[in-house]
């Protein structure tokens, strides 16, 4: 069994933490009554993505929006990549994603590695570092699949990162991230086209919905890639779902005709 279902969640962000819960709850409705292997949300869908909102909405570990996930994936005997929320640990915020099983048990936990930090000319600027400390540590999870990754957002931009994903087993990760309208356009396919070429593995990222209103204007665009460097789907800018299937015997496939991890 390769082929993965997978339902990615492209959502506004909302200042009520039961409004984009209740907005998940209701997009996680697959039209046509296929049923998800995956579900995945995007980069902070607890709250806005601003400095100022983080500590207020910061959850500890087992908090409403965990049980929230883990009830979801209970329902929908699907795994659940629970995009990303400040998570409260001490005096610490971290931005993390919880992984959870079909059965509603985490099976891991990724805390954002790479904090966004930039200050583009005439563009973007944003320092996460403000606010929320760097988790330290890749995240490779098991399945009946096989096993998958996760990282956050700015993460992809550190092939390492990936590289150490791959040689830990991963034949795909998942990548919550809300790019902005600065790096979106510039950068978002490139990067996960890159990722998804250079460890011959499938990419998915799931970004929040572009709301011109917001303090962060997200890119939007959630997008698979593939081990060829091929975007198989993508959305638009708007509010949305990403239905997709990966083939996880490509994988092995593309390794075979161009044996990257001989060399």
């Amino acid at each position: 069994m390769s082929a993965v279902n997978i339902l990615a969640i492209q959502k506004r962000t909302y200042a009520d933490p039961e409004q984009n819960i209740e907005a998940v709850r209701r997009m996680a409705e697959l039209p046509g009554g296929t049923e998800p292997d995956f579900i995945v949300l995007p980069e902070i869908f607890t709250c806005p993505y601003d400095n100022r909102c983080f500590p207020v909405f910061a959850e500890e570990e087992g908090g409403e929006s965990f049980r929230f996930l883990s009830a979801l994936a209970r329902e929908k005997g699907a795994y659940v990549v629970g995009g990303s929320m400040p998570e409260r640990d001490g005096d610490r915020i971290y931005n993390t994603s919880y992984v959870f099983d079909r059965r509603g048990a985490l099976i891991g936990k990724h805390r954002k590695v790479h904090l966004f930090n930039i200050d583009v000319e005439g563009g973007q600027y944003f320092r996460e570092s403000d606010v929320l400390s760097a988790g330290e540590k890749i995240t490779v999870f098991d399945t009946e699949f096989g096993k998958m990754g996760v990282c956050i957002c700015f993460d992809i931009r550190f092939p390492d990162l990936f590289i150490q994903m791959r040689r830990a087993g991963a034949g795909m990760v998942f990548v919550p991230a809300a790019f902005n309208m600065t790096t979106g356009p510039a950068h978002w396919e490139t990067l996960f086209k890159s990722r998804a070429l250079d460890q011959q593995i499938f990419v998915l990222g799931c970004s929040p919905a572009r709301d011109e209103t917001a303090s962060y204007v997200a890119y939007g665009h959630s997008i698979l890639t593939d081990p060829w460097g091929s975007v198989l789907c993508e959305l638009g800018p708007e509010e949305g779902v990403l239905s997709a299937q990966a083939d996880l015997d490509r994988v092995d496939s593309v390794r075979r005709q161009i044996p990257l991890l001989d060399l």
